[in-house]
Order: structure tokens, then sequence, then C-alpha cells
């Protein structure tokens, strides 16, 4: 039985990439351990299922598909730059959502699904797009203001009418995604 570790995701579009690369090279500009993620690998997470047996991916689509047969292709607001868990505990540098009640809902319905068929329940979702993962406290407070800095940023809205099913191979240079099934809203 072969295993893949999965999850399925929202790409970025190509044309809001420059922006988010814009604000990438500002912190790369400061003297900390910051592990960037690749531009073609930034995308919203709606679900990270670890690791799967293959035999399971066509229970996983059929959810999905019985969920995304009741959405229509929606546009997502992509403003703000923030830290997770918190501004003075910076392991990870996101990139946020305005308005994204439609995304929530799809979320949490794709969860209920997901759920039913032996999945944990996300603890809670926050739409967000990781651009960075601090490695240590290294320049911690200048990545603090850089952070304070695109705290309001707008990048642009883009239109969410594709979620992925991807397969996730790490490397020791990083992730290697693989699209498995595209899903058209």
């Amino acid at each position: 039985m072969s295993q893949i570790r999965a999850f399925l995701a929202i790409d970025l579009d190509d044309d809001l990439k420059p922006k988010i690369h814009k604000i990438i090279k500002e912190f790369k500009q400061i003297d900390a351990n910051i592990k960037y993620v690749d531009l073609q690998n930034l995308h919203f997470t709606l679900k990270f299922f670890g690791d799967i047996d293959t035999e399971g991916i066509d229970l996983i689509s059929s959810k999905i598909e019985n969920v995304i047969k009741d959405f229509d292709s929606f546009n997502i607001k992509i403003k703000g730059c923030g830290a997770f868990p918190n501004a003075n505990r910076i392991k990870v540098i996101w990139v946020g959502l305005d308005e994204d009640e439609i995304l929530k809902d799809l979320h949490d319905r794709l969860d209920k699904e997901f759920n039913s068929i032996g999945f944990d329940l996300d603890k809670k979702f926050s739409s967000h797009l990781t651009i960075g993962r601090m490695k240590s406290a290294k320049g911690k407070a200048d990545v603090k203001k850089t952070i304070e800095t695109n705290k309001t940023i707008d990048i642009g809205t883009m239109e969410v009418n594709t979620i992925t099913l991807k397969k996730s191979t790490l490397t020791p240079s990083g992730p290697i995604y693989e699209d498995l099934i595209e899903y058209r809203l």
C-alpha cells in the first residue's frame, strides 16, 4: 500500500507573485534565519491531510466534489502581513486575506466532510499564504518591524475558480509539489 503526503490548496495567481516577491525581498535584506517559500509554491491551504494511502484519494475526491458543487468561483482580496503564532514569537511569516467569508465557508464544509471519513477537524482555520519560516530568533526585531510596515499592504484580488489536491515530496532543498487533481468551481 503506497502512501503520499497530500494537501488541498488554492494556488496564488501568477500576476500577484511579483508583489509577494517584493515583500520577500524586504525580509531578505534583514540578517535573519528565514527559510522562504518558492514563489511557484505559494498557495492557500484548505486542508493538510498528511500521509494518506493512495487508495483513499478517490474517497477524498468524492467528498471534495460533493462540497464544491454548491460553490461558484469567487474573489478573495489578498492583504496584510503577519506572523504565527504572534509578533513576539515569530515562527511563520504570512500574507493574509481581507474578506474571506466564502473561503471560510468552503473550508468548514470541506473539513466537516473530511472529518466524516476519519480526518481530524482543523483546530482553527486561518486563510493565509506562508511566505517564510523563521528558523531562529536572529534578527527578530527587524523582522517584526518589516511585518509591521507591511501590516496593511494590498496585494490584490484574485478569482478562485479551482482548488487542487496536491502531493508534497519533502527534499533537503524544500518541498516539491505535484498537482494530482484539479477541481473547478
